[in-house]
């Protein structure tokens, strides 16, 4: 066809977590890709007894079209559940979206105009990148370091760049696995309210932690409403049924993601809004989570011990939960040359230059995923990963 693609989308490359999901029909591939959790954390069965229920409570009005605000019942019963984070909010501040790409975007829809700054992470989650590189953003990078993003960099990436929004992610963050610090919670709030910049707090991976004291969301210390919640019931119950949610008190702004979300999908499921809504009232969601935690635990365990087993010049994140580690090689190591090599003996990861805003150089990094690996396969997949590397001269 003759076709001119759009401005818009022209230089935009997709996923490279989407495009490497297309290697992995072989079932040879032990995958540290994706960002998947386990096959046994999913639960057909009791996810088909919600279904049922909901069907025959109230089936005519879920197969029927549905308010684009999303599912009362649910925002009632996710406003419960965010309380144990911190964030408390009420249900008319809540909008359920399919999945947190689609908060993301929305928010992107309603803010962005084409050339505005945006302050993220280095690295940060790729979708996340290809998302607001669709609407045109430019980047600024807020310097990190191991407790996760510096205030100091912050605001001094704001007053250098005056940004329309700023994305990071507080807790298991992705790519890396870091936590951002209580203390600098708190004072990324101040920071925001004070010189008006909204920020979206993307916290998906906060139940999956398995040690140490869990923090309080950022948006807690939100006293001005500048701060974006966005949480997922991805990982802690089912990524298929693609419900997450943003919560955000600016009533003008909330109306402006509705009116958004009439022209993508006009609302979310209702069957499968329901169903997550039925899991959070049963009672059985904190102990469903307290078991894929332990079983989790024991799997990044297993990683960090194989990665023990590398040379030394290999360093890699040590964090107390989520489902990611992230590897740092010599300088002249390229993880993005090999990732083809490494494809056909057996074993697959992301290339770390993917989730940097810059897109360019870091090759000596990669991500690697181990929720949705068995122990067997992780002990696997890290033996052919270290012998690749040493046969490439890694010392």
């Amino acid at each position: 066809m003759n076709v001119q693609i759009s401005n818009r989308l022209k230089d935009i490359n997709g996923s490279a977590i989407r495009d490497i999901f297309k290697l992995l029909g072989d079932p040879n591939i032990i995958s540290f890709a994706g960002g998947n959790p386990a096959s046994s954390a999913l639960e057909p069965e009791r996810i088909a007894a919600f279904a049922q229920e909901a069907l025959a409570e109230n089936g005519v009005n879920l197969l029927q079209y549905g308010q684009t605000e999303g599912y009362a019942p649910l925002r009632e019963s996710a406003a419960e559940f965010f309380r144990h984070n911190g964030v408390e909010t009420d249900p008319a501040h809540i909008l359920p979206v399919s999945g947190s790409q689609q908060g993301l975007d929305l928010i992107c829809k309603a803010l962005l105009n084409e050339g505005d700054t945006m302050l993220v992470e280095n690295p940060t989650f790729l979708g996340a990148l290809q998302t607001f590189r669709t609407y045109g953003a430019r980047f600024a990078a807020v310097e990190t370091d191991e407790d996760g993003a510096i205030p100091e960099s912050l605001e001094e990436q704001i007053r250098a760049h005056h940004p329309k929004l700023i994305y990071l992610i507080p807790t298991f963050q992705n790519p890396t696995g870091r936590t951002l610090s209580l203390e600098r919670r708190r004072r990324i709030a101040e920071l925001v309210n004070e010189y008006q910049v909204p920020l979206i707090e993307d916290d998906p991976y906060c139940d999956l932690r398995y040690r140490g004291q869990a923090l309080p969301a950022i948006k807690s210390f939100d006293e001005q409403g500048y701060v974006l919640y966005c949480n997922s019931f991805s990982k802690i119950i089912s990524p298929g049924l693609r419900v997450a949610a943003v919560v955000c008190q600016d009533d003008g702004l909330l109306r402006k993601l509705v009116v958004g979300k009439q022209s993508t999908d006009v609302h979310s499921p209702n069957l499968n809004q329901a169903i997550i809504d039925k899991y959070l009232r049963s009672g059985l969601l904190q102990e469903h989570i307290r078991q894929i935690c332990a079983s989790y635990a024991k799997q990044m365990d297993a990683m960090q011990r194989m990665l023990s087993t590398f040379p030394a010049s290999v360093s890699y994140t040590r964090p107390d939960g989520g489902i990611f580690l992230w590897c740092t090689l010599p300088e002249d190591f390229n993880t993005t040359q090999l990732l083809s090599t490494a494809t056909k003996q057996g074993v697959a990861y992301i290339p770390g230059t993917h989730f940097y805003a810059d897109g360019q150089g870091h090759h000596n990094t990669m991500r690697l995923n181990f929720s949705n690996a068995s122990l067997e396969n992780i002990e696997k997949g890290m033996e052919r990963l270290r012998a690749l590397f040493l046969s490439q001269g890694l010392c």
